[in-house]
């Protein structure tokens, strides 16, 4: 029904003596009141608590919640601003070796092939102190035993003919880096990047 004759509609009612329709408003659902374990019946669609004594208590619980939120905001940020470059690099570094895991978490070991219920690492072909431009580099990380990682000083060899396998470009590896001092900002920038893509796998 258009506008105009929504309009029209209760005039000619009202002129003919016939008292306009209406419609009766659907009862609310109870609801469970959010402080006490009272279900009760909502005046309107908006209240949250049986009674004015429970939304005082609701009201100030949230202003807890509030104060308890900002208060632990601020103390992380008071403590990131005391953290070194190396204490960035640790947290990055951490932050990309669980997202390397939960990665390749359906593959086996890098090096040996194995599957086993052992610990597992996110193993560097090309280590952090060799190259450490490319400690962030995904094609030079990959999941890997402990057994390979710790033992075997990395199981290089075998390390590199699975490389080769899957298709990566091993002489890009092997070959000469740019050198990369990573500032604090670009560390914090990758630990929350690598942060959110492992909550991208745990999510799909």
């Amino acid at each position: 029904m258009s506008l105009a004759k929504r309009d029209i509609v209760p005039k000619i009612l009202a002129d003919s003596g016939r008292p306009a329709m209406r419609v009766p408003k659907k009862p609310l659902k109870p609801k469970k009141c959010r402080v006490c374990p009272t279900v009760f019946a909502p005046r309107t669609s908006l209240q949250i608590c049986c009674s004015p004594w429970c939304a005082g208590e609701y009201a100030k619980s949230s202003r807890e919640r509030k104060e308890a939120r900002e208060s632990r905001k601020e103390y992380r940020e008071a403590k990131d601003k005391t953290k070194s470059r190396a204490d960035w690099i640790k947290e990055a570094q951490k932050s990309f070796n669980d997202w390397v895991r939960a990665r390749d978490a359906l593959k086996p070991c890098i090096s040996c092939g194995r599957y086993h219920q052992g610990q597992y690492h996110a193993g560097h072909y090309r280590t952090t102190k060799a190259a450490p431009e490319l400690r962030f580099c995904e094609i030079n990380v990959w999941k890997q035993c402990s057994v390979c990682n710790n033992h075997l000083s990395g199981n290089i060899l075998e390390y590199r003919i699975n490389l080769i396998k899957k298709g990566i470009d091993v002489d890009w590896l092997e070959g000469p880096h740019e050198p990369k001092k990573y500032t604090i900002p670009e560390l914090q920038g990758i630990k929350a990047l690598y942060k959110q893509k492992l909550k991208d796998i745990k999510n799909s």
